[in-house]
């Protein structure tokens, strides 16, 4: 081994890479891994889309506290100037969609159990926005590398849960929608 060249020893333990037999013992350069840890801290252009993330999500945050819930359950999208869901005029069933910003609103002004009520994936959506402002506020300012590491958390290991649960929150929906 050359002096002042750093190589890492796997001697009777199960190397980090696939193709050895287990206790083998081998000398292994850390040139033959590359480095996947990002630097501590962010970079400016991190920031700068950290602190437009946090500022996207406060605003929809925003809006959902201003709107007014509908009483119906859905519909408070309407206060926007948006058109009643198509689907709904075209199928008389919700949307995948239907009722997530009533379900916003409800989240907004801290009623969380009707939020959950109303549309479920809505209510989570909200919570994980506001999770967002907290944590885009977090890295803008202190330059922490928090959004890399929730950038991992689209795998399909994530997602097909999530989208399992989109399906689940519709078919609830579907199941509670007035006739």
């Amino acid at each position: 081994m050359k002096t002042g060249h750093t190589c890492v020893l796997w001697h009777n333990r199960e190397p980090p890479f696939r193709g050895y037999a287990l206790g083998m013992s081998m000398v292994v350069s850390p040139t033959f891994f590359p480095a996947v840890v990002p630097p501590l801290r962010a970079s400016v252009r991190e920031r700068i889309a950290a602190a437009g993330i946090a500022l996207a999500c406060l605003s929809v945050l925003i809006v959902a506290a201003v709107l007014q819930p509908s009483t119906d359950g859905f519909g408070t999208h309407r206060q926007l100037g948006l058109p009643p869901c198509g689907w709904v005029l075209a199928f008389g069933k919700p949307c995948m969609t239907c009722s997530m910003t009533t379900a916003f609103s409800h989240m907004a002004r801290g009623h969380v159990i009707s939020g959950f009520v109303t549309q479920p994936m809505g209510a989570f959506l909200a919570i994980i926005a506001a999770s967002t402002v907290w944590a885009g506020a977090y890295s803008a300012i202190f330059g922490s590398r928090i959004g890399w590491l929730c950038g991992k958390l689209f795998t399909g290991r994530i997602m097909w849960p999530f989208l399992g649960f989109l399906l689940a929150a519709w078919v609830y929906k579907i199941v509670t929608w007035p006739t």
